[in-house]
């Protein structure tokens, strides 16, 4: 059974950072692209960030531009989200997702195939 798992997340001060994983068994992950979603209480999910299956596309919600940096390991099958100058409204559960495509994935959270289960990630001000 294909398994992705994010750990990294926390409770986090205000203004500082923080860096995710997600690694993924029974699943080659260089093959896929791989997104990093989030769902605050009370919203709907939303994209934070997506990395094309080799590295060299990458795609970032405006919250995370000059923020965020995703990035992967595909000898360790493993992607990363790091986050910096975290506030408040980061609170949420952060995602990873694997999809066959970045093109048409992109930032569609329907398009993607595979889901870990969650991380929660908590910024106190």
């Amino acid at each position: 059974q294909v398994q992705l798992v994010e750990s990294g997340g926390g409770l986090v001060q205000a203004e500082g950072s923080l860096r995710l994983s997600c690694a993924a068994s029974r699943l080659t992950l260089s093959t896929y692209a791989a997104g990093w979603f989030r769902q605050a209480p009370g919203k709907e999910r939303e994209f934070v960030a997506a990395i094309s299956q080799g590295g060299s596309f990458t795609d970032y919600a405006d919250s995370m531009k000059g923020r965020g940096t995703i990035s992967r390991d595909n000898i360790k099958n493993t992607v990363y989200l790091q986050i910096t100058g975290l506030t408040p409204e980061d609170t949420a559960v952060y995602y990873c997702a694997a999809g066959t495509s970045y093109f048409s994935a992109g930032r569609e959270p329907h398009r993607y195939d595979y889901w870990g289960p969650g991380t929660q990630v908590t910024v106190s001000s």
